[in-house]
């Protein structure tokens, strides 16, 4: 029979309880299928939306666009120069030459080398081979077997314009380029697993996000080199959950879109590693410039490994602030990199052992930025654009980077001794507290005075403080500008014209030609205004000579001068020169105008390139990243003065190198041949010459206060410092005694009687440049011997006069090379004194002696500094 069953409360209990999970079971799924979609959905929109960011930057062009890069002069090498086949192979390297690079190739041969440009070279394809021996040039022959007195190497690449606002510069490579040391100890330090993960190492993530919650530090680094490259890319560097998730959606798109070697490309060109001066350094490349001074290619084992080290903290671990830090943590890389199997234990320690050997820290000297933002104004000017740093351009220029070297170094070491002199004569009254000290700023400027190239610039003591160009900023010339007054009077006699003198003085004018030097007010402007100059620190002189006052920088003489010249004739000269502020004025006599010390160093090329005034230029060539020539520059060149009257005027300034107020030249150890003038306004200045170069040295303060330190003592020593410099490097090695023109006489002058000197007056002597037919024709001996000749000298008639001026060269007449204008003893500085020559007397006063002035009838003190 049937059973019936019944169920009690437990089972009805039981099966809604089984109903209730069921439900819950399914409302959980379903959540969680609705987060899923969501999720999901949330994810394939940022996932989509960040790959349309990706690709919108690489459609917009190259993550990295290449911006214009700024080239050096080629260098020259000349047959007898002291060079050896090892440094040109060197120089050639540093330029990018190697067996497959489209700028050129070159075959080292014991003391041979072979140079074949490429199709990318600035120059054009012909090669050449240069033999050497002993570390000198010996000959140079085309590929064609000519014999060649010179050739040009490879363009050096001083560096790239700043890509941004924020003043970035990068030097990109490719993968291939950077050597395997560098990425194996990147690797081994910032992210083993890289050529193996997918971007993502979420072990390490979630590492660090145990540790940042623990910590409350957020300080942990899991990210891969994806994620930084993700991150430096395209996000800020903050840290928030938010922009991780952001960086982990890029980092997915990179990882899909780009292989290893190029993601690690993308990261060796990205990554910040510091900052120098104003400048941020980015990438392996850069970075490998900025601290050794070399390509990346070339960096070794220890200097890749402080590289890689740096990733993690570039400020705290910048080798030139803190070396003991960096030399730690390269030495970390390192034990790293034997963890890893990359180098061996040995290998390790053989590059702990290393020193950090740094390139020198002084920006001016590696990459000239004050000579690189002045070629970026002039390429706005000329070619009229303005993003000129995004063209991919290759912009050739005047620079010698070996003499910028020397010139930022001497400005380094000379402002060191400015900053002494500033802080002697700082006096502190007695109970106060000493303010603060404004210490000067400076400038130099190197040009060659054949070409009018800018070879260095120093636009200031330190670019990473200011970026004012006090190379083209306008100052009072000070004495510098004094030898156009001479140069004036010169040329006013070459062209038939007599001086013209208040006192009766006048006729042709030379190195002997009587000037007074006594306090004296001129009148100008039709009488309505009056200037008196004056000698604040040498005193007043009486008659000198006219070599005697432009040696000694007299003022009062040499404002006489200009009046005789005429002060409108004295003003037209100096524009012509490049002085364009120049007016017709007593007091443009002793330079009170303005001018930069670009303009007096290309007025300068005036004397030092036989009358011809060549404008300073920066700019050679300008040509797109196929080599096609945008743009060529031309030098300008004028001639602007006889070039007899340029001589004779070199001829007064070697008188004030070597026995006038700039001869501490000689005593700081310069004694190749050279010519120069100081220059003392409220500002110190300098300018000076060889027969290679001419060098302008500036030193004052920004805000036009005095600086109170003469030109002597504060831009003549940073002169003498780089010139020492200079001439040690072969371009600038050779130089020769400065050669006169055709109708110029050399002379040796008996200063006490301003006559021909002869046995028996040898010891008091100076060596003159005369016109022809107006050297003195008496000797010292007959004027002591000869009854007219005592007569003249009573009289102060005859003797270095001549009333007829020599008629000027035939145009395109040969040079005649003379005698130079140096004494036989190698230029060494003479330091007899000029007599004090008495002022004008009364006929009696001349026969009997007597009157006020008698005791200047002694001998002259010695050399004071310039009072202007």
């Amino acid at each position: 029979m049937p059973v019936k069953l019944k169920y009690g409360s437990n089972a009805r209990t039981g099966t809604k309880a089984l109903a209730v999970e069921s439900r819950l079971l399914r409302i959980a799924l379903i959540t969680l299928l609705a987060i899923l979609v969501v999720g999901c959905s949330v994810f394939g929109y940022f996932y989509y939306h960040y790959q349309r960011v990706v690709d919108d930057r690489i459609a917009a062009g190259p993550i990295f666009a290449s911006v214009s890069q700024i080239y050096a002069a080629p260098r020259e090498v000349r047959a007898g120069q002291k060079l050896s086949a090892a440094a040109i192979a060197a120089d050639l390297r540093q330029a990018g030459y190697n067996a497959n690079s489209h700028l050129g190739t070159y075959q080292l041969n014991a003391d041979n080398i072979f140079i074949k440009p490429g199709t990318e070279s600035y120059h054009n394809t012909d090669g050449a081979t240069i033999n050497t021996s002993g570390g000198v040039v010996q000959s140079i022959t085309a590929e064609n077997g000519v014999t060649l007195s010179a050739y040009e190497l490879e363009p050096q690449l001083i560096t790239a314009l700043s890509e941004d606002k924020n003043r970035t510069k990068r030097r990109l490579v490719s993968y291939d380029e950077i050597p395997p040391r560098m990425v194996q100890a990147v690797i081994a330090i910032e992210d083993r697993d890289f050529f193996n993960h997918g971007g993502i190492n979420y072990m390490r993530i979630a590492k660090c996000a145990f540790s940042d919650l623990v910590t409350h530090h957020r300080t942990c680094g899991g990210s891969t080199l994806t994620q930084q490259l993700a991150k430096n890319l395209f996000l800020s560097p903050e840290k928030r959950i938010k922009r991780k998730m952001i960086e982990i959606l890029i980092t997915f798109q990179l990882e899909a879109r780009f292989t290893k070697k190029q993601i690690f490309e993308m990261y060796a060109n990205e990554i910040n590693l510091g900052q120098r001066g104003s400048y941020a350094i980015n990438g392996f490349g850069e970075a490998a410039q900025t601290f050794f001074g070399k390509n990346l290619q070339q960096l070794d084992l220890a200097e890749s490994a402080l590289l890689a080290g740096t990733i993690q903290s570039p400020t705290r671990l910048n080798p030139y602030r803190h070396p003991e830090r960096a030399m730690e943590r390269r030495n970390v890389v390192l034990d790293s990199m034997v963890e890893t199997g990359a180098i061996t234990a040995s290998q390790a320690q053989a590059a702990k052992a290393e020193p950090v050997r740094l390139a020198p820290p002084n920006i001016d000297a590696s990459e000239a930025p004050y000579f690189v933002d002045l070629v970026h104004d002039q390429l706005v000017k000329r070619i009229g654009d303005q993003d000129i740093a995004h063209q991919s351009l290759r912009i050739y220029t005047s620079l010698d980077p070996e003499l910028q070297r020397a010139a930022s170094e001497a400005v380094e070491i000379g402002m060191k001794n400015v900053d002494e002199l500033v802080r002697k004569q700082r006096k502190t009254p007695k109970g106060e507290q000493p303010g603060p000290i404004t210490y000067p700023q400076v400038a130099l400027v190197a040009i060659n005075p054949h070409t009018g190239q800018i070879l260095a610039l120093v636009g200031g003591r330190n670019y990473g403080l200011s970026q004012l160009n006090h190379a083209v900023s306008q100052r009072p010339t000070g004495s510098i500008f004094k030898p156009f007054v001479y140069a004036a009077a010169y040329n006013s006699s070459l062209n038939g014209l007599s001086l013209s003198s208040e006192d009766g003085g006048g006729g042709v004018f030379t190195a002997l030609t009587q000037l007074n030097d006594e306090e004296t007010t001129f009148t100008y402007d039709n009488g309505r205004q009056t200037y008196t100059p004056k000698n604040l620190i040498s005193g007043y002189k009486g008659d000198v000579t006219a070599a005697y006052a432009l040696a000694h920088s007299l003022n009062a003489a040499t404002v006489q001068l200009g009046q005789m010249v005429g002060f409108d004739n004295v003003a037209a000269l100096a524009r012509s020169s490049g002085i364009t502020n120049a007016r017709g004025t007593p007091s443009v006599a002793i330079g009170t105008y303005n001018a930069t010390p670009i303009d007096m160093a290309g007025a300068y090329t005036v004397f030092a390139n036989n009358g011809v005034h060549l404008t300073p230029w920066m700019l050679a060539s300008v040509r797109n990243a196929s080599g096609d020539i945008v743009s060529d520059f031309s030098p300008e060149a004028k001639q602007v003065m006889d070039p007899r009257a340029a001589y004779l005027t070199q001829s007064l300034l070697e008188g004030v190198m070597n026995y006038g107020t700039a001869a501490a030249v000689r005593g700081h150890g310069f004694t190749a041949p050279a010519a120069g003038k100081t220059g003392t306004s409220h500002d110190a200045w300098f300018a000076g010459y060889t027969s290679n170069l001419i060098c302008i040295i500036w030193v004052g303060n920004d805000d036009y206060t005095d600086v109170k330190i003469e030109g002597a003592h504060a831009a003549e020593p940073i002169w003498t410092e780089f010139m020492k410099r200079a001439i040690q490097l072969p371009q600038y090695s050779d130089v020769k005694p400065f050669s006169p023109p055709e109708g110029i006489t050399t002379a040796r002058i008996d200063k006490t009687s301003n006559l021909l000197a002869d046995s028996t007056c040898p010891s008091n002597i100076l060596y003159a440049a005369f016109l022809d037919g107006t050297a003195p024709t008496n000797t010292c001996s007959q004027m002591s011997e000869s009854p007219q000749n005592l007569i003249q000298k009573i009289l102060g008639i005859g003797g270095s006069k001549s009333e007829t001026p020599p008629p000027p060269p035939t145009t395109g007449a040969p040079i005649v090379r003379v005698t130079p204008n140096t004494p036989p003893d190698g230029n060494a500085p003479d330091t007899t004194q000029q007599p004090v020559q008495p002022k004008k007397k009364n006929f009696l006063q001349k026969i009997f002696g007597g009157g006020k002035d008698k005791d200047k009838q002694q001998p002259q003190p010695q050399p004071t500094p310039p009072p202007q």
